[in-house]
């Protein structure tokens, strides 16, 4: 009977989860089989790093609105859409011919992603019970580390038995049955949550107005999902140079490199089943605090390597640890982000996030090209244990009490 109970009451966070894992796992093939087209198609790296560009340009065209939209419909219902919109775009792409024609659909598929992400998470806050997050969460890491693993090895088996879009229409499936997985979830709007207001400029002014008032009334916890998202554009960053450190300054082979990422997604996989089981016994505090400052010993621990083996260890290190501070961060958010402003918090900085990443970028590609590729490495991981030990400061004077709805 206990059982029973328990297997119905997480019938809907697996379904959930199954959506998920199908959609990351896709991803990964995308990824791939798009890097290889473009590359055949033109035979320049170059035309492939700006397809790289163009989902922090997706996002700035599309956050600004995109968290107005999510708060103001039913999320479900926008998830379905956007999978099998995602779908038929991808049914398409293997046709085209002209570069142009190709990054313009790309452009509209990471569009439709960006969107996607704060409906996904809003929708996820409102399914799954505060006493099952740290949990769900966990499991989330577990299935994003492999799709890591798995897509790759798809990937190369479609490759084999076919062509790189024979991937892409594979990966178009999988949207379309992440789409019929959404359809099986639950509705969760309510005639409460249904606001019937007009799209115009000063819409998208008074939440952008909602979002500034709710980040002063609760700076601290704003402060902390801020830092959080600053240690991801640092490490988004340093992964830019992840090849290069590699393969220039610590020699490794094709071969020994790809045996390097596999160990980061093993550390993944690791952190999570931990977390999995245990979880629920470790405090958001500590997930977040601790996983952050872990994330960044092993960022240095690479970035000091002078061989395979201290790279392996810094990769294991962070990538476990980026586990917990996912887990930890997922959970504060749920918890302490309001769901009827969520999708518009998630835009708005998300927004930040996708210029910084961009500033970094070039800017850690600059010092690489200018000083040395190392030296860059080892200031992007020093700036990033600022960021993490800043962190750990806010998040220890944080007191858990109730958001202040009247500020919203």
């Amino acid at each position: 009977m206990e059982m029973k109970k328990r297997f119905r009451s997480w019938k809907y966070p697996l379904l959930l989860l199954s959506g998920v894992g199908l959609s990351n796992v896709g991803d990964w093939i995308y990824l791939i089989s798009l890097n290889l087209i473009v590359l055949e198609m033109t035979g320049s790296p170059l035309a492939v790093a700006v397809l790289y560009l163009l989902k922090p340009v997706a996002t700035l065209l599309t956050n600004v609105w995109a968290g107005s939209l999510v708060d103001r419909v039913n999320q479900r219902n926008l998830m379905i859409g956007l999978d099998v919109f995602r779908a038929l775009l991808l049914g398409v792409l293997p046709a085209l011919s002209s570069l142009s024609a190709m990054y313009t659909l790309v452009l509209f598929v990471n569009m439709a992603g960006s969107i996607f992400e704060p409906a996904s998470m809003t929708y996820v806050t409102k399914l799954i019970p505060s006493n099952q997050r740290k949990r769900f969460n966990a499991l989330r890491s577990l299935i994003d580390s492999g799709g890591f693993l798995i897509g790759p090895a798809i990937a190369g088996v479609l490759f084999i038995i076919g062509t790189p879009e024979l991937a892409i229409y594979f990966n178009a499936w999988t949207f379309f049955i992440s789409g019929i997985i959404s359809f099986l979830l639950p509705r969760l709007e309510t005639k409460v949550e249904k606001e019937r207001e007009s799209w115009s400029g000063a819409l998208l002014k008074k939440d952008w107005s909602i979002v500034r008032s709710f980040t002063k009334h609760h700076a601290l916890i704003m402060t902390i999902y801020f830092l959080f998202g600053l240690m991801m554009v640092m490490a988004a960053a340093l992964d830019s140079l992840e090849a290069a450190f590699s393969k220039e300054v610590l020699q490794l082979t094709d071969a020994a490199y790809g045996f390097l990422v596999s160990i980061a997604g093993a550390g993944i996989a690791v952190g999570a089943i931990f977390l999995t089981w245990f979880g629920n016994h470790l405090s958001t505090k500590i997930l977040l605090t601790g996983g952050g400052l872990f994330v960044a010993a092993g960022y240095l621990i690479y970035a000091f390597s002078v061989d395979f083996s201290g790279a392996a260890v810094g990769f294991f290190l962070l990538s476990l640890a980026l586990a917990f501070a996912n887990t930890g961060f997922h959970t504060f958010y749920q918890e302490w982000i309001p769901v009827h402003v969520m999708g518009r918090v998630t835009s708005v900085f998300g927004l930040l996030e996708s210029v910084l990443v961009i500033f970094a970028t070039v800017v850690i590609g600059a010092a690489a090209e200018w000083v040395s590729i190392k030296a860059a490495v080892v200031g992007g991981s020093l700036m990033m244990l600022l960021v993490t030990l800043a962190l750990g400061y806010y998040n220890r004077q944080w007191k858990e009490k109730k958001v202040n709805q009247t500020a919203i």
